[in-house]
């Protein structure tokens, strides 16, 4: 039992004299720390800080033409599936798949033999109700009929000749015509298949011009003007092509908070294809005293983007406002003036009040 209390003795003067070596310790550490802030001194044996070297630019103004970069799809000019009107069998094909065919040409023939039929029915009896109009005609001006008998002649010619327009409007069905001239596609009938109206015989699509459909978003909304040049490429080619725009939505999408636009591009030798993807670049201004630095040297933090310049041989944090980015670069719109060094290397690991040294970067 003796044995076990000096045990107990000496391990609570052991832990006594940890926390008090423990203490000491910090205390002197503590000391010497606030001797090194209260003198500015850093580093050991009282020596300051080394700077940290970093690369930086001079903010100077330059004209920027201010670009936007958008996606959107080229469509055709005009185009229509291709049906028949009435019902029947395919009596002739007149054209031939992947050929340019001009407005007003035939291009399927439906069999018309019945409504032919109807229609030389309802010529004779117009003939006949003609006829009969004529005589009305002459025994009125006689006195020999009364105007009664003569306006029901007259009613019944009327009718049979609205009986013939209605049996020829059938007639001009069977024959299917271009609506517009363009380029049409793969059939889907032959000679001697049914006909439905809902039965598709090919697609015709006019493809010069064509339209490039795309949107922007709504800030961009006030700058975009009917007439704008846009130059864009397609997946399929390198080529950049042009177009103008002609026609923009009057209202703003809700759902997607963007502005629908549509331009014209010409197509004479039919390289660009409904349907393709297409990488728009659309010309809004010019800013002739835009201020430009890299990218990197703006980081993001939680109420928008600071910058740090050098001033004094030391790093200062600048909260900008930024606009338009390109690839390698990004308009500053306030927080920097002409003549400010920016840092553009080191930006995470640099601190306010860091003594820096600065490589100037040519632009």
């Amino acid at each position: 039992m003796k044995k076990r209390y000096i045990i107990y003795v000496v391990l609570a003067l052991g832990l006594a004299y940890l926390i008090y070596y423990r203490i000491n310790a910090n205390n002197k550490l503590e000391g010497k720390g606030g001797a090194a802030a209260s003198t500015g001194k850093g580093g050991k044996d009282g020596k300051a800080a080394p700077a940290m070297t970093v690369e930086g630019i001079i903010v100077k103004p330059s004209k920027f033409d201010n670009d936007l970069e958008v996606t959107g799809a080229i469509e055709a000019n005009e185009s229509v599936v291709l049906k028949s009107e009435v019902s029947g069998l395919v009596t002739g094909i007149f054209f031939k798949e992947g050929t340019s065919v001009s407005k007003g040409a035939v291009l399927v023939k439906v069999n018309d033999r019945d409504i032919q039929a109807q229609l030389q029915d309802a010529l004779t009896k117009q003939k006949l109700s003609g006829t009969n109009e004529s005589r009305a005609k002459q025994l009125l001006a006689k006195g020999a009929i009364s105007q009664e008998e003569y306006d029901t002649s007259l009613a019944d010619l009327k009718s049979f000749q609205s009986q013939t327009n209605l049996i020829r409007a059938q007639l001009a069905k069977t024959t299917i015509r271009a609506p517009f001239s363009g380029r049409i596609g793969l059939r889907s009938i032959s000679s001697g298949t049914y006909l439905t109206p809902a039965t598709v015989i090919a697609n015709l699509v006019s493809t010069n011009p064509v339209k490039i459909t795309f949107s922007v978003p709504e800030k961009y909304a006030g700058q975009i003007k009917l007439g704008s040049e846009i130059t864009f490429t397609t997946d399929g080619s390198s080529k950049q092509n042009t177009g103008k725009v002609y026609a923009i939505e009057p209202g703003i999408n809700a759902a997607t908070r963007t502005l629908q636009i549509r331009a014209l591009a010409p197509n004479a030798n039919n390289m660009l294809l409904p349907g393709s993807f297409a990488k728009i670049k659309l010309a809004l201004n010019t800013l002739e005293d835009a201020i430009l630095i890299p990218n990197e040297a703006v980081i993001p933090v939680l109420k928008g983007k600071i910058v740090y310049i050098q001033k004094d041989g030391k790093a200062q944090e600048v909260k900008v406002e930024a606009g338009t980015r390109t690839d390698d670069r990004i308009v500053i719109t306030s927080g920097l003036k002409v003549g400010d060094t920016v840092l553009t290397t080191g930006s995470m690991a640099l601190k306010k009040d860091a003594p820096v040294k600065v490589n100037l970067v040519k632009q």
